[in-house]
């Protein structure tokens, strides 16, 4: 199949429907060009959330270490800071609750890969972070004597925040 650059295709059809070229090129920009934003969008976003799992990922079976940020070790927001940092060049605090109130807040419903997932206690606190992974399951350090790894949503309070827009 010959490729034909998108002036000489406007111009084709501009013939084709008696526009001018200028008139067609016009409708086609007002009318292409949104799509392709969003499209790209979506894409970049989407490149970011593969960036953080990919992060995530790699940090495998790392010790837990309360205060610790990596590289080696980790406590729970340390983890997210540091994937967070690396993987987007996104700045969080070393803190779950400062996490989450820099975070958009969202529903269960709407949790992507990516996302922020917080325990909260009674009060609405959020003690521990990790990173939702997808399908129930999430990345976190969870406390001494373990490593990062990479669990099934369990029973507890949660609330949910998104970073990657």
């Amino acid at each position: 199949m010959r490729r034909t650059s998108l002036g000489a295709r406007l111009r084709a059809a501009a013939l084709t429907v008696g526009m001018t070229t200028a008139a067609l090129t016009a409708t086609s920009v007002a009318t292409v060009a949104p799509a392709a934003h969003a499209e790209t969008a979506a894409q970049a976003r989407q490149a970011k959330i593969d960036r953080v799992m990919s992060w995530t990922a790699h940090q495998k079976g790392k010790p837990y270490h309360y205060g610790s940020a990596g590289p080696s070790r980790f406590d729970c927001s340390g983890l997210v800071m540091y994937v967070f940092k690396h993987a987007i060049n996104k700045s969080l605090a070393h803190n779950a609750e400062s996490q989450y109130r820099a975070s958009q807040h969202i529903s269960r419903r709407s949790l992507r890969p990516g996302d922020l997932v917080f325990e909260v206690d009674s009060s609405g606190y959020a003690y521990h972070v990790g990173i939702y992974a997808g399908n129930g399951y999430f990345w976190h350090a969870p406390h001494s004597g373990t490593v990062v790894k990479k669990v099934k949503l369990y029973s507890a309070h949660w609330r949910y925040g998104r970073i990657i827009h």
